[in-house]
């Protein structure tokens, strides 16, 4: 995917107060039928609305976490939304960024938690993660937070995903008219919830269930950005209903350390100021609070949004940076 070059905001504002129509932001989101896009939408619309003295921010769909992770840190976004535990990885140097830690990731706040959900045709067979053997298994496209996700747990329960499964690498928006044909027998997806792409795939003729992912305790004791959860299936009364454990984690917003404190603190003042409205934008973000939005970060606070929680009385005067 193609990605505008972001323009950088000068620190000092022209006479009219301003910036020309050339400069934009640019906030890398995720598939249409998730969470991220709507999210971004949201954030976009709060900015072109309360603070019009601000360039616009260009909404861009994207892969996802990792995928926006490499591109806010290229300098090609802006900023973008990405699951913590990619951030933690790309800011000490592991996984997909395995060397020298990415100084120049910087987190904004954070958002919803997400959860890693698996789901299945009632009619596949599968009630486990070790049922996955020999299934057909979408696990996400290449540059998606939930695929890395899937990936890691697969093999902490003993399965290789390119050879004891048959792994797909499906767009969301394919997965539920697949699931619903046949074409695959169960998905990865890691979500706010309610999802559209999930709401899309219960609706059918055939019936899914959620699958439990338990027993990682050792993932969860080394990993400061995963916590237990619980999907929760009433929301979608199509599927089967049950208590389904998983493993989730928060949404952060990342930028670049170039990024000039001045444009990152007019983002952070303009959207906290309108917390209310963010949250009404969509069920995921309804329960966030001032608090909560500084909370799991898992790279260093950008400067701008320190400055802005500072004079908030989020963060101590003394605090000029964040921590991992």
């Amino acid at each position: 995917m193609k990605y505008f070059i972001y323009i950088l905001i000068p620190l000092i504002l022209s006479a009219c107060g301003r910036q020309p129509e050339s400069e934009k932001y640019v906030i890398g989101t995720g598939a249409e039928t998730g969470v991220y896009y709507p999210v971004g939408i949201a954030i976009r619309d709060i900015l072109k609305t309360e603070n019009p003295d601000m360039p616009p921010l260009e909404v861009l769909s994207s892969e996802g976490s990792v995928d926006n992770i490499r591109n806010v840190l290229s300098g090609e976004l802006t900023f973008g939304l990405a699951q913590a535990d990619n951030v933690y990885q790309a800011a000490v140097g592991l996984g997909a960024w395995f060397g020298p830690p990415r100084e120049e990731l910087y987190a904004v706040f954070s958002l919803h938690h997400e959860i890693l959900t698996l789901m299945a045709g009632t009619d596949s067979g599968i009630h486990t993660l070790e049922d996955l053997r020999g299934k057909r298994v979408d696990l996400g496209v290449p540059g998606s937070g939930h695929r890395e996700n899937a990936i890691v747990l697969l093999r902490e329960a003993g399965l290789q995903p390119h050879g004891d499964l048959d792994a797909r690498s499906l767009e969301i928006q394919d997965v539920p008219d697949a699931i619903q044909k046949g074409e695959i027998d169960a998905f990865f997806y890691g979500a706010g919830h309610p999802n559209q792409a999930i709401e899309l795939a219960c609706r059918g003729s055939r019936t899914l269930r959620f699958i439990p992912l338990t027993g990682f305790e050792d993932i969860l004791e080394d990993a400061p950005y995963f916590s237990m959860t619980r999907v929760p299936t009433s929301l979608y009364p199509e599927a089967e209903q049950g208590e389904v454990p998983s493993i989730g984690m928060l949404t952060v917003m990342i930028t670049h350390r170039d990024v000039p404190e001045q444009a990152v603190y007019q983002l952070v003042k303009t959207v906290f100021e309108n917390l209310d409205t963010l949250r009404t934008r969509h069920p995921a973000l309804r329960n966030l609070t001032p608090e909560e939005l500084i909370q799991g970060l898992q790279a260093p606070l950008h400067p701008g949004a320190a400055r802005y929680y500072r004079e908030a009385g989020l963060l101590p005067p003394e605090n000029t940076a964040g921590t991992l």
